[in-house]
C-alpha cells in the first residue's frame, strides 16, 4: 500500500526568495513526479500587480509557464505535468469574443497537457466547445460524467501518464450544474429535450458511480495514483455534487483537484475507506499556482499554493502580447448592424434617461435578457446600461461599452407582488436619476408621479417594505393584468437576483433556475445575431421605447418631494475609472477613501482595484491608517526597512496585535502575501478589542469547520459584533479571499460600529452624578451607607453603598437594611 504522509503549505513564491538550487539545472530531484495546476482562470491571461504593495495579485500565463520551465529543471520535464481543472475559456472580452479560441491557443502556448470542461466551457455552444476540445486543443480534455443519453462518453474518462516505471491515471469530472450554469438549451435538442448528462441522478448517487468506474479502470490499467480532476468545488456548490462528496463516497483517489467555486484550499480529506485524499483548489484568475509532489521512493505526497510569483516566461509573454494586439483588432470587428439610434439619452435634451425612463437601448437590452433565457418578464437596471450604440455598423467594443461589468445572466421564479415592489422601488426616486429604474421585457407599467413614493429602506439601503400607495400600477405582464399571487420567472443578473444590488433584496430567496448563463455583453451579442438576425431594425426606432413605461403626473412630482432617503449619500462621491457609483459597494468606497482609510492601488492614476484581493501589508496598514498612523512601535524584521508598510507593521506589534508568520522558519515578515477572510478577521478582531469594542457572545456561534485558534477566534468576534456577515447564504468562508470593495465594507462597518461607541462612552461620561451619606437603622444599630444618584430630573436607579454587610461583620444589617437603604432613596 503507497505511504502517503500529506504536508499541506502555502508558500509565497517571490522571485528573490525561489531562486533554483545550483544542481536544479540538471533534474537533481529524481524519483519525484510534479503535477501543476489551475482553475478558473476566467481569461485572466496577464499578470497583474498590485500598485501598492507590489504583490502579484495574478501570476498570468506567462508566470505559470516560467514556474513550468522551473520545476521542468529541477525534476525533469518528462516529470512535470500541467493541468486545468476548468472554466479557462469565459469571464472577460476575450474569451466572448473569440469564443474561446485566444485562450486555447495561450494554453498551447503555454503547453497544457491535460484540461476538464468547467461549466462555463459550453458558454459558446456545444459544436464550439467540441471543436476547441477535439481538433484545436493541443492538450487533452477529460471527463468521465460528460455522455449522450445512450451513455457513449463525449470525452474520455481518464488517462494513464507514464512516469518511468510510475504511471498516473488522471480522471476528469465536470459538475452536474453544468445544466443551469451554462445555457440549458446548449444540452437540448430542437423539441426542448436533453441529449447530454452529467450522471446528474439518485442525489449524487450516478456521480459517485461514474466516478468509481473511471478509477477502477484506470487502477486496472496499471495506475499506481489516480489524480482526479474536477470541476465540482465546496463553498456554494449543490450538496451532493461537491469534491468532498464525491472524495467520501468514493476509494481509490489519492489527489483531488478542484475548481468551480473559485476556493483556495490545500488540505487532506477522508475518502470512503477513511483514507486521506489530498483536495487542492488555487482560488480564481491564477491567483495561485497549484503544486502536488507525488515522491514515489516514500509515496509521499505535498501539496503547495504558490502566490505572489514574479517571473515571466519571454516566449509566452510575447504571445500573450500578440494575442492581446490581435484582440485590440476583434474590438473593431463589426458584429452586426443597427438601423436605429440605440441610445440611454433623452432626445429633447440630451441628458442622460436611461435612469429615470424608458429607452430604446433599455428595452433592446431586457429584451435579451427575456428572449435569450425563456422568461416571462426581464428586468435590467438603468445604472447597468451605459454607452449608446449608433446607428451603422455595431462592433463588439460598442457592446461590451454597453454592458462592461462582466455580470452574470440568471433566471429565478418569483411573486407577481415582488415584481411589483421591485417595480416600486426601481421608480422611488423619480423624477431623480436612480441606477436601479428597470428597464422592463415581457411587462409595462405607469409611474404616478404625483405619488409620494412610501418605499421603506433598511439602513443598507435594502428594500424592506413599501408602508403606502404605490406610485407603481397599471403593471400588465404579457398583456394581462399582473396577479401578485402568482408565479412568474425573472431573467436578469447575479447583480439583482442573487446579490441584492441597488437594494433588491426580495429576489435573494427565490428558485433559482438557472445561474450564471453568460455575462452581460454576450447575452446582448447573442440577442442581436442568433435571434434578430444580427439587424436592429426599426422596430427599436423610437428613442424613448416602445411604451412599455409611462409616466403620468409629471408634473405635480415637484410638489411631493421624496422626504430624504433613508441612506443619505457619502458627503462626497469618489468618481474613480475603476468605480461604479451605483454598484452595491459606493458607499462602503467612498467612506473608506474620503475618510484615508483606503487608497488608490496606482501612482498614476485613481484607480481602487475593486477586485483585487488583499495583501498582508495591505491590512495593517488599513489598521494603522485608522488609528491615525501614530509614531510608536518596537523592531520587527522586514524585506524593506523603510518600505511603505513598515511603520504599520512597527505600531501592530507595538500593540500585539496579531502578526501571523506565513514562514515557519524565518522571522521575515512577507508583505505580498494575498491573505485569507480568516486572517483579515483576526487582525481586524485584535484591533476591535484594542478599541475596547466587545462582543455579544450569546449569540449562536458560526460554522467555521475546522478553523481554530486564533483564526477561528478572530472569525467568531466578527461575526458576534456584526462587521462580518458572510455571503448570501451566511458562509463566512474563512479559507476564501476577500477583494477590496468587500473588505471596504467591512472597513466601513467597523469604524463605525467603533465611533458610535465611543460616542456611547462620551455620552456616559457627561453624567454627573451626587452622593449622600445615609444612616441605616437595623437590628437596633446605625449603618452608614452612600446613596448614588445620577443629576437631573429622574426616575434613577439609586446606587447604595453599603460598608461592611458580610456575615462576618457585627455591623451586618443583611439584605434587608439594603433594600431600606434604597427605600430611602426613592
Amino acid at each position: 500500500m503507497k505511504k502517503k504522509v500529506l504536508s499541506l503549505v502555502l508558500t509565497a513564491a517571490m522571485v528573490m526568495g525561489l531562486a533554483a538550487p545550483a544542481l536544479a539545472a540538471e533534474g537533481s530531484e529524481t524519483g519525484k513526479i510534479v503535477i501543476l495546476h489551475t482553475n478558473d482562470v476566467h481569461c485572466g491571461i496577464d499578470p497583474v500587480t498590485d500598485e501598492a504593495s507590489g504583490a502579484v495579485t495574478n501570476v498570468g500565463y506567462a508566470g505559470v509557464a516560467a514556474y513550468k520551465g522551473e520545476m521542468e529543471a529541477q525534476y525533469g520535464a518528462e516529470n512535470v505535468t500541467l493541468v486545468d481543472a476548468g472554466d479557462a475559456i469565459q469571464g472577460g472580452p476575450i474569451g466572448t469574443l473569440s469564443k474561446g479560441s485566444y485562450i486555447v491557443d495561450i494554453m498551447n502556448e503555454v503547453g497544457y497537457d491535460l484540461a476538464i470542461p468547467g461549466n462555463h466551457e459550453f458558454d459558446y455552444g456545444m459544436e464550439n466547445f467540441l471543436t476547441l476540445a477535439k481538433e484545436q486543443a493541443a492538450y487533452t480534455y477529460l471527463c468521465c460524467n460528460f455522455t449522450d443519453l445512450e451513455g457513449n462518453p463525449v470525452l474520455d474518462a481518464y488517462q494513464v501518464v507514464d512516469y518511468g516505471d510510475v504511471r498516473v491515471g488522471y480522471v476528469g469530472i465536470d459538475t452536474p450544474e453544468s445544466f443551469t450554469k451554462s445555457t440549458p438549451t446548449y444540452f437540448q435538442d430542437g423539441n426542448g429535450n436533453y441529449i447530454y448528462s452529467f450522471s446528474q441522478g439518485n442525489e449524487g448517487a450516478d456521480l459517485y458511480a461514474a466516478v468509481q468506474k473511471a478509477v477502477d479502470a484506470a487502477v486496472a490499467e496499471g495506475a499506481d495514483y489516480v489524480v482526479a480532476l474536477g470541476h465540482l468545488g465546496n463553498e456554494g456548490s449543490t450538496d451532493v455534487w461537491t469534491s468532498k462528496s464525491v472524495i467520501a463516497n468514493t476509494t481509490g483517489i489519492d489527489v483531488f483537484i478542484d475548481g468551480h467555486s473559485h476556493e483556495s484550499y490545500d488540505e487532506t480529506v477522508q475518502n470512503k475507506d477513511g483514507e486521506d485524499v489530498v483536495l487542492a483548489q488555487t482560488g480564481t484568475k491564477l491567483a495561485n499556482i497549484g503544486k502536488v509532489v507525488i515522491d514515489t521512493a516514500t509515496g509521499d505526497i505535498t501539496a503547495e499554493l504558490v502566490s505572489g510569483y514574479e517571473k515571466q516566461d519571454e516566449t509566452v509573454a510575447a504571445y500573450v502580447a500578440q494575442v492581446n494586439a490581435e484582440f485590440a483588432g476583434v474590438l473593431q470587428e463589426v458584429v452586426a448592424k443597427s438601423d436605429v439610434d440605440l441610445t440611454t439619452l433623452d432626445p429633447a435634451t440630451g441628458e442622460r434617461a436611461v435612469r429615470n425612463a424608458e429607452t430604446n437601448l433599455g428595452d433592446l437590452c431586457a429584451d435579451a435578457y427575456r428572449v435569450l433565457l425563456g422568461a416571462d418578464v426581464a428586468f435590467v437596471n438603468g445604472g447597468g446600461v451605459r454607452a449608446d450604440i449608433a446607428a451603422g455598423d455595431i462592433t463588439y467594443e460598442d457592446i461590451i461599452n454597453v454592458h462592461p461589468f462582466g455580470n452574470e445572466a440568471c433566471l429565478v421564479e418569483t411573486t407577481g407582488q415582488d415584481i411589483l415592489d421591485a417595480l416600486e422601488m426601481g421608480a422611488r426616486l423619480y423624477p431623480e436619476e436612480n441606477g436601479g429604474f428597470l428597464q422592463v421585457s415581457g411587462l409595462s407599467y405607469t409611474i404616478d408621479a404625483s405619488v409620494p413614493s412610501s418605499v421603506v429602506l433598511s439602513d443598507e439601503g435594502e428594500f424592506v417594505k413599501v408602508d403606502g400607495a404605490y406610485r407603481v400600477k397599471d403593471v400588465l405582464v404579457g398583456g394581462e393584468p399582473l396577479d401578485v399571487s402568482k408565479t412568474y420567472t425573472l431573467a436578469s443578473h447575479n447583480y439583482m437576483l442573487k446579490s441584492g444590488g441597488d437594494g433588491f433584496v426580495m429576489f435573494k430567496d427565490d428558485t433559482l433556475l438557472q445561474d450564471s448563463v453568460m455575462i452581460d455583453n454576450q447575452v446582448l451579442i447573442n440577442y442581436i445575431v442568433d435571434e434578430l438576425g444580427g439587424v436592429v431594425s426599426a422596430d427599436y426606432a423610437d428613442p424613448k421605447g416602445q411604451g412599455r413605461i409611462t409616466i403620468v403626473n409629471a408634473d405635480q412630482a415637484a410638489e411631493n418631494p421624496e422626504e430624504p432617503a433613508e441612506t443619505e449619500e457619502p458627503a462626497e462621491t469618489t468618481v474613480w475609472a475603476d468605480l461604479d457609483p451605483s454598484a452595491w459597494y459606493a458607499e462602503a468606497v467612498n467612506y473608506v477613501i474620503n475618510n484615508g482609510i483606503m487608497g488608490s492601488t496606482s501612482t498614476e492614476a485613481n484607480l481602487f482595484n475593486p477586485t483585487g484581493t488583499v495583501t498582508r501589508a495591505e491590512i495593517y496598514q488599513i489598521i494603522y491608517n485608522m488609528e491615525g498612523r501614530p509614531e510608536e512601535g518596537i523592531p520587527v524584521i522586514l524585506p524593506q526597512e523603510d518600505g511603505w508598510y513598515a511603520d504599520a507593521i512597527r505600531w501592530a506589534a507595538a500593540k500585539d496585535i496579531y502578526l501571523f508568520n506565513i514562514k515557519p522558519d524565518t522571522d521575515a515578515f512577507d508583505p505580498s502575501q494575498v491573505i485569507n477572510r480568516a486572517y483579515v478577521a483576526a487582525i481586524l478582531a485584535d484591533y476591535a478589542q484594542l478599541k475596547g469594542l466587545a462582543a455579544d457572545t450569546t449569540k449562536a456561534a458560526p460554522n467555521l469547520g475546522d478553523l481554530t485558534g486564533e483564526l477561528k477566534d478572530g472569525m467568531e468576534f466578527c461575526y458576534y459584533v456584526g462587521i462580518l456577515s458572510g455571503d448570501e447564504n451566511g458562509n463566512l468562508n474563512p479559507y476564501g479571499q476577500l477583494t477590496r470593495v468587500e473588505l471596504a465594507q467591512i472597513v466601513m462597518n467597523l469604524n463605525q460600529l467603533l465611533a458610535a461607541a465611543e460616542t456611547d462612552a462620551e455620552t456616559a461620561a457627561e453624567v454627573t452624578y451626587t452622593a449622600e451619606t445615609v444612616s441605616i437603622e437595623a437590628n437596633g444599630r446605625t449603618i452608614p451607607a452612600i446613596v448614588t444618584l445620577p443629576a437631573g430630573e429622574g426616575p434613577f436607579p439609586a446606587v447604595v453603598l453599603n460598608h461592611g454587610h458580610g456575615g462576618s461583620k457585627d455591623e451586618n444589617t443583611g439584605f434587608g437594611g439594603i433594600a431600606a437603604a434604597q427605600a430611602d432613596a426613592a
